[in-house]
């Protein structure tokens, strides 16, 4: 990239604006960048698992306190479920105060639902034996499945019982644990080599975007899509902004020091491509190491802020289009059932259609096939649901860590004003 551009910020810019042109101008050469895109993506996810295995083992064999550990992991839980509830109840005010749905008049038997086969049918493997299912789904078949299969919360679960055998052994498990110190570094140092590569992932990913759906699609999302936008910007602005006031820091300052995380998720709608990067980010900021390795992988299946608020939302919003009452108890029953399914959402393939597939499974008073409707306007409400969920994870690890004591404060406000913060101290 020119000097002009020095930054990576200033370079994935730079690659963004690139795309749209040469999809607009060029679709049929942009459509062949797809490969770039992808790419990307699948060298990020390659170091994912190894790197949150180490960050985990080492945080909790670093700390010598598996009492704390545990209390982390109680106030991260409780965190999630109190700020996710309050996501789905969002989307579902804002769903029935708007009727996004309404006047569409969409008669369900006029629907093709052979493109529901594939989503159907994850949601069924989704839903299939239940909370019993799901939990069992979190323990890997063996210790090295959960690597190749790329699962994080397997790995995160796998970490979290070798690094409590670590701590356990105290002196004679020293050198083990400088070993997977070591390796970390050597892995964030891999990770900084592929992230150079960042704009090349952005110009395949957004050119081929614009040319498969066309400036006329970005146009005319309609109300469903600029409704859960807005719902996005009135979550992160209304929820998680007083949240990281009471935590003394500020939200805007948070955004701007995560800014090129950010532009990279807007280009690929993925917060996995960035999930190291926001780790070492956060860690810099002056946050205990074992706090950032739990709070952001568990955070990645079970707080998904802006996924919670789609969920509820698009429920709605097919029963709506459809005309289908729903009564009090059926609402009830979208809040429960999102409950769950809302968090078996990372790692599946179209988790979006998947899940929502699934949560209308348990609710047989909105038609499935509706799902349909909101298929042509999933990639672009995946934007808002990959920038929504990485700031609701990047905001609950700042909220664990001042509710436990585990940030220098210091450090944290010299980091988001742009200053040399100064040496790291206390619980960092």
């Amino acid at each position: 990239m020119p000097r002009v551009f020095p930054s990576l910020f200033g370079q994935v810019v730079l690659a963004l604006l690139a795309g749209v042109a040469l999809g607009l101008v060029w679709p049929d050469a942009a459509l062949q960048l797809r490969p770039l895109g992808d790419g990307f993506i699948k060298l990020i996810k390659m170091l994912i698992s190894p790197i949150v295995f180490c960050v985990v083992v080492h945080g909790i064999a670093g700390s010598g306190d598996l009492r704390r550990v545990g209390r982390v992991g109680l106030r991260t839980l409780i965190y999630f479920e109190g700020v996710t509830t309050v996501a789905l109840v969002l989307g579902l005010a804002l769903a029935l105060w708007f009727e996004p749905g309404a006047g569409m008049n969409v008669n369900p038997g006029t629907l093709d639902a052979q493109a529901l086969g594939a989503y159907t049918e994850s949601a069924h493997k989704l839903t299939g034996g239940g909370f019993s299912d799901f939990l069992l789904r979190l323990v890997p078949t063996t210790a090295v499945s959960a690597f190749a299969n790329g699962d994080v919360l397997q790995v995160l679960l796998f970490a979290i019982v070798f690094g409590c055998a670590l701590a356990l052994l105290g002196e004679r498990g020293a050198r083990v644990t400088e070993l997977i110190e070591t390796l970390s570094l050597v892995l964030f140092k891999a990770m900084g080599l592929i992230i150079r590569l960042a704009p090349l992932g952005v110009l395949g990913a957004i050119a081929f975007t614009v040319a498969k759906y066309g400036p006329g699609t970005l146009r005319q999302l309609g109300m469903l899509v600029l409704l859960f936008y807005a719902a996005v910007l009135l979550f992160v602005g209304a929820v998680l902004g007083p949240i990281m006031r009471l935590s003394g820091l500020s939200l805007f300052k948070l955004l701007r020091y995560l800014r090129e995380e950010l532009a990279v998720v807007f280009a690929t709608t993925s917060s996995d491509s960035v999930l190291p990067q926001v780790m070492a980010k956060l860690r810099r900021m002056g946050i205990r190491d074992s706090t950032v390795g739990l709070v952001i992988p568990t955070g990645y299946s079970f707080n998904l802020d802006a996924f919670s608020i789609y969920i509820t939302l698009a429920a709605v919003f097919i029963a709506q289009a459809t005309n289908t009452p729903i009564s009090m108890a059926d609402l009830w029953g979208i809040l429960a059932v999102s409950l769950l399914t809302s968090k078996g959402a990372h790692g599946v393939p179209g988790s979006a259609i998947v899940v929502l597939a699934a949560t209308l499974q348990a609710i047989p008073a909105i038609p499935a096939i509706g799902l349909v409707l909101v298929l042509s306007v999933d990639w672009f409400m995946g934007i808002a649901r990959a920038l929504g969920n990485l700031i609701g994870n990047c905001v609950a690890t700042v909220a664990v860590a001042a509710w436990e004591g585990d940030i220098d404060r210091e450090r944290a406000h010299a980091v988001l004003d742009g200053r040399e913060p100064p040496p790291p101290h206390g619980p960092a």
